[in-house]
């Protein structure tokens, strides 16, 4: 019998100019990282390793992720990892409202892992936690970074009877790519919570969606999509650069230049998005605080 070699997988291509950033040394990202630890809480910053984490711990932000570190899918480009997930924790949203506090933030982005082990996916986990943080700091702006809580109207309308001012549900990726880079999730699907959510509220709350780009996608694809989110009436649009966690997730198939994210982002807006973001660093809740509810109405 012939032995079978077993070949590491290949390199990463090497990051371009433009992704390659300084880290920061000021005191603001240690103060950020001991409040996390303290109060005990996960951050999409971390587990799912945004290259940004040091930029937005540094200026005193962090993006929180409830429900837990683990994800029960296991999706090609997330580094989140992917095991049973422990129960959730009653003090949760009490210690995410408390962080608010403390880090006295204007805007804060909750998101979670997906929780198809739960009958709800998690959503009334995330009422709790609205709520606590509204609590302790009215006035403040939520936006909520949302599973796809497989399409239940329950779930979602559990999200929104705590009026978070945007709903925020990635459609990451091209009808086509779809099934290679999320597990279990579907375009259609995606769309249809989006679709739910404006239906339901209205102008009352903004939805907000993103793409991931370098994963072989073409520009009439990636136009298309565009078009899918404004027919279900999504307000918002991030487009950022995908980049490849480890060696064990997909790989990039392209670097998008910085110019071509500027022009990609001036074919948003003529859709009609309210506000985009796009540019090769751009993740969901990059500068999410950049967009104010209350001058865009």
């Amino acid at each position: 019998m012939t032995a079978v070699e077993i070949l590491p997988p290949p390199p990463r291509p090497r990051l371009p100019e433009w992704l390659r950033l300084a880290l920061p040394t000021s005191d603001s990202f240690s103060r950020t990282r001991n409040l996390l630890a303290d109060l005990r809480l996960h951050t999409v910053c971390e587990s799912a390793k945004c290259p940004n984490h040091w930029e937005c711990w540094s200026k005193g932000t962090a993006t929180f992720m409830i429900a837990g570190d683990r994800c029960t899918r296991a999706c090609g480009f997330c580094a989140v990892s992917t095991a049973k997930p422990f129960a959730l924790e009653a003090d949760e949203p009490a210690r995410v409202a408390e962080a608010t506090r403390r880090m006295k933030l204007k805007h804060v982005v909750i998101t979670a892992v997906a929780r198809d082990d739960l009958a709800d996916g998690g959503a009334e986990h995330f009422r709790q936690t609205i709520e606590a943080v509204r609590a302790v700091n009215p006035g403040i702006v939520i936006e909520v970074l949302t599973p796809d809580f497989l399409d239940r109207d329950e779930a979602i309308d559990s999200v929104l009877v705590a009026n978070p001012e945007i709903f925020n549900h990635n459609l990451e990726t091209v009808r086509r790519l779809t099934p290679t880079v999320r597990s279990r999730a579907t375009y259609e699907r995606s769309l249809n919570v989006l679709g739910k959510v404006k239906a339901r509220r209205g102008e009352s709350i903004y939805t907000k969606s993103g793409l991931m780009l370098g994963l072989g996608e073409t520009e009439d694809e990636l136009l298309t999509a565009m078009k899918d989110l404004r027919r279900v009436r999504c307000d918002m649009l991030t487009l950022g650069q995908y980049l490849q966690p480890t060696r064990q997730h997909l790989r990039v198939v392209e670097f998008i230049p910085p110019a071509k994210f500027t022009e990609l982002g001036r074919r948003a807006e003529e859709l009609g998005f309210v506000h985009v973001a796009s540019g090769p660093l751009v993740r969901s809740s990059y500068h999410a605080d950049e967009f104010s509810p209350t001058s865009a109405s």
